[in-house]
Formats: structure tokens, sequence, C-alpha cells
């Protein structure tokens, strides 16, 4: 938890200094600086935590019926680069919408009260009690069924409000 917690420290400062440097050439003048943002405003939505959490979901159904070995590999080979992924991409928005408003977009608050963020929070909050899930029959089927619902949601529901 404490390298995951350092992990997204760095990742929001890096980001953050990236992001004002680009603001800080595109106020120069500079063409390239608005490209710079543009990337980044590429990977700074809300909208890509959805995908990523029906491919979590589906992991962590596998791992809810899988025998202990293979639900080991699931969990080293999938689940925990899924959550680094959504962690490092949760951080690099922070990173971007805090750069944003440094440079005075009163917006970049707003940006970050998205509701889809929730599928972020997810994934995360998935990932710290699954190892409890798995320890108890109960939990496990009734989990292996939340799941199956979770990634069908994030698969085939607009998700429009």
């Amino acid at each position: 938890m404490n390298r995951a917690a350092t992990a997204f420290l760095v990742v929001t400062v890096l980001t953050a200094l990236l992001a004002a440097l680009s603001f800080a050439i595109r106020i120069k003048g500079y063409p390239f600086g608005a490209l710079g943002i543009e990337r980044l405003d590429a990977i700074a939505s809300a909208a890509t935590f959805i995908p990523i959490a029906a491919l979590y979901a589906f992991t962590a159904m596998l791992m809810m019926i899988l025998p202990v070995r293979a639900a080991g590999f699931f969990y080293a080979n999938a689940a925990a680069p899924i959550w680094s992924a959504a962690t490092v991409l949760l951080a690099a928005i922070l990173g971007l919408q805090l750069a944003r408003l440094a440079f005075g977009s009163r917006d970049a608050v707003s940006a970050l009260l998205d509701w889809r963020f929730l599928f972020a929070a997810a994934v995360i909050g998935t990932h710290l009690v699954l190892d409890r899930l798995r320890r108890d029959i109960l939990l496990r089927t009734l989990f292996f069924v939340v799941f199956l619902a979770a990634t069908l949601a994030c698969l085939y529901w607009t998700f429009r409000l």
C-alpha cells in the first residue's frame, strides 16, 4: 500500500510538471505547447475507467471460481497490472487538473467531480479487499455474481445521465 501511494504521488507530480511545462511553452507562443496538453488531455478522461473496470471485474470474476493456483496467476498477471494502470491513470488525471488549476483554469476542479471516477474507486477499492473475498466460500459465490454483473454493465450499458 505504501508503494502504491508513493507511485500515485510521484506520477501526479510528474504529470503536473509536464502539464505546467506545456502550459508555459504555450503561453510563450510556441505551438508545440498546445500539442503536449492535447496529448495529456487524450488520456485524461473519466470515461477511460469504464473499460478498465470491465477488465478488472472479469479478472476478479475468474479468480472467484478458479482454483487457488490459477487464481494466483490471474491475480499476479491480470488484476495487479490492471489495478496499477487504473492507479497511474487516476494520478495522471489528477496531476493534469492540478496544473490546470495552477495556471488559472477554474474548470479543473469541476472536471474532477465527474461521477465516472467511481469506476476508478471501485477498481482500487476492490483490489484492496480482493484477498479477503477469496477466503470465504459464501463471499466468493456472491461476488462472482457481482463481478459478472459489473463486467456486463461496464461493457454493454451506456451510463448516460
